[in-house]
């Protein structure tokens, strides 16, 4: 398939409009309606009807396809561009919110930094394209093995640290004095769902391995990104979380009671293109490989 017409299928869908497809892509809406054309010519199916615009059965399930095509071609341009650039003098990081441990961010170069924070999906892809020169992202692993990260490019991913979670409880709580607590006991608990600042609670339902759907009940949504916001959520006692430890120090009346079971930890990795980083990116990199951290 032609990526410029398939470009251009995905963005009048996503309009749903030929016209503001047309606006968007900088494009006149005849060219827009050859390319679609075209491409339904090449595949010899329909992809869209016309009054309303809106995606066929088959052009559904192109676009399942479309998203990973388009961005591993993304992905193919900016890598081959990295070797025609020059060695950079600044640093783009995008990071998920859990991954800036304070030692992470006293890592970080005094100048020329751009620091963003962005869900920890899509961080593979913003390095891939060039968005970040690094990425770091963090998530819930047995110990000692690596993130499941979306494959979206051949990117390399290093760990910066292993550590331990726990689960905040408000003081009170008739749990505050264990010393230890197993995921297992708290399926029937309210929980804090807040997929952008602590661990989504999905991955706190598969790691249990019960029904699908079944536990970890929603008491609050928190749609924020601060994780120190989150702990005192549930030292509220709006609900549960589950966080790394150094997120929850220094929280008024939150109690961190480590968990005991299953044996996992909150793992950070770097990640960068399959060319090792040059200027500030690679000084980062060698700080984060070589800094003193829990569980290292």
């Amino acid at each position: 398939m032609d990526p410029h017409l398939l470009r251009t299928y995905v963005a009048v869908a996503r309009h749903a409009s030929f016209s503001e497809a047309a606006r968007d892509l900088g494009y006149t809406q005849s060219a827009v309606s050859q390319h679609v054309a075209a491409l339904e010519a090449d595949l010899g199916l329909p992809l869209l009807t016309r009054r309303p615009v809106a995606p066929t059965a088959a052009g559904e399930r192109l676009l399942e396809h479309a998203g990973s095509l388009l961005l591993r071609l993304d992905a193919a341009r900016a890598d081959l561009a990295r070797f025609a650039a020059a060695p950079r003098e600044t640093l783009t990081l995008a990071a998920s919110p859990l991954a800036l441990h304070p030692d992470v961010l006293a890592a970080l170069p005094a100048t020329g930094v751009t620091l963003r924070t962005l869900p920890r999906d899509e961080i593979p892809a913003a390095v891939a394209v060039g968005e970040a020169d690094l990425g770091l992202v963090d998530g819930l692993t047995a110990a000692s093995d690596p993130l499941r990260l979306p494959d979206v490019a051949p990117l390399t991913a290093r760990r910066v640290a292993e550590e331990p979670l726990a689960v905040v409880l408000p003081v009170g709580h008739p749990l505050a004095g264990r010393t230890g607590l197993d995921l297992a006991d708290l399926v029937d608990a309210r929980w804090l769902d807040a997929p952008g600042a602590g661990l989504p609670l999905d991955r706190l339902r598969a790691v249990h391995g019960g029904p699908a759907g079944h536990g970890f009940r929603t008491a609050l949504r928190y749609d924020g990104t601060d994780a120190r916001t989150l702990a005192t959520l549930a030292a509220a006692g709006h609900g549960l979380a589950l966080l790394p430890a150094f997120a929850v120090a220094g929280v008024p009346g939150a109690v961190p009671v480590p968990l005991a079971a299953p044996r996992l930890v909150h793992r950070t990795e770097l990640l960068h293109t399959g060319r090792e980083p040059d200027g500030p990116a690679a000084e980062l990199a060698r700080r984060l490989a070589t800094r003193p951290t829990a569980g290292r």
